[in-house]
């Protein structure tokens, strides 16, 4: 953990006239919900600011407030650079290395702005002037919060920043169920609730919002692709492109996909193998204390948390990438099981 001193924080943010938010490929809840949590309280202290994403985020996540704001770099990458060049004060929200930005993450290296990293994710790059980072939060959400209350803001926070964070926590922690939720998830939670937003109206905005296709898709998942292993608690689930294109898949179609095997009494150690643009997407889940992400930071290109993480194949095959997986499996047998 390393948080710097908020008297640091407020002198960067003041001296800074344009300011620039950038969170991780293929953003998520917490990705966006952080980022435009910030940038509306950026905004109100009169701060000129703009949320860049690496490419586009799933439709269930563009109703946040703020969100016509947003420009994609993928679609917009001269105005992306243009902006970053002008910028004097970046902040990284929900990653720590800059491999997690795809292209987007070459002008970062080349900017000369100031950068503050805010973030839960395991063995942050050493890029950063200042840092609010912290493993234990139960999200990146959560750490804006308490950013936001660290430089005397906390009265600034309404409905629509309260909805973005909201969302974050909501999304990364499952729904609250995760071993990262304590007292003080809830006590933010609290706070947030007195600024007058809905859970319910929250919760059906990003989970009621299927498609026919993705339904499915989930479908086809659980009925035809699950791969359960009894003997190692583990199951795997794996989609190929022509299954993706089959139903008519969509950036967030596959979201929370690898968590499912879960509800399987004994299972402890789940994997999602995806084949997205010529590549192969991994997801990792674990319950207990196997460590999926040294697992995937050893193995797979990825990281994350310990009992979440992500990674890509080591080729594009996706028949050789579960190959490799599976042939990890009796190494990691006891660590699974005892977990």
């Amino acid at each position: 953990m390393q948080k710097d001193s908020f008297n640091k924080f407020k002198t960067l943010i003041h001296k800074s006239n344009h300011i620039v938010i950038v969170t991780h490929f293929n953003p998520d809840g917490d990705a966006m919900g952080s980022s435009l949590a910030l940038y509306l309280y950026l905004t109100k202290i009169g701060k000129k600011t703009t949320v860049i994403t690496p490419n586009d985020y799933p439709e269930f996540l563009q109703w946040l407030p703020g969100n016509k704001k947003v420009i994609t770099y993928h679609n917009q990458q001269k105005k992306s650079a243009n902006i970053i060049q002008k910028s004097d004060l970046i902040f990284t929200l929900d990653f720590n290395n800059y491999s997690r930005l795809e292209g987007l993450g070459d002008l970062l290296k080349q900017s000369s702005a100031k950068k503050v990293l805010i973030d839960h994710h395991q063995q942050p790059d050493n890029y950063a002037t200042l840092m609010f980072h912290d493993v234990k939060a139960s999200s990146t959400c959560q750490l804006v919060y308490e950013f936001i209350c660290g430089l005397g803001g906390k009265k600034l926070i309404d409905k629509s920043i309260a909805a973005c964070i909201y969302t974050g926590l909501m999304t990364d922690t499952g729904s609250f169920r995760f071993d990262s939720v304590t007292s003080s998830t809830h006590q933010i939670l609290a706070d947030l609730l007195q600024t007058g937003i809905k859970p319910h109206e929250i919760h059906s905005a990003v989970y009621d919002t299927y498609s026919e296709s993705r339904m499915k898709l989930l479908g086809y998942c659980l009925t035809e692709k699950m791969v359960v292993l009894s003997e190692y608690h583990t199951a795997y689930i794996s989609l190929t492109a022509n299954e993706l294109q089959q139903f008519h898949f969509q950036k967030g179609d596959t979201e929370g996909v690898v968590n499912y095997p879960f509800s399987i009494k004994g299972i402890k150690f789940c994997a999602f193998f995806s084949e997205l643009d010529g590549k192969i997407k991994i997801s990792f889940r674990s319950k207990g204390k196997f460590d999926v992400n040294q697992f995937a930071r050893h193995y797979f290109n990825g990281g994350g948390h310990i009992n979440a993480a992500g990674g890509r194949g080591n080729s594009n095959s996706l028949e050789k990438t579960i190959e490799e997986f599976l042939k990890l499996l009796p190494k990691y047998k006891t660590k699974i099981t005892k977990s």
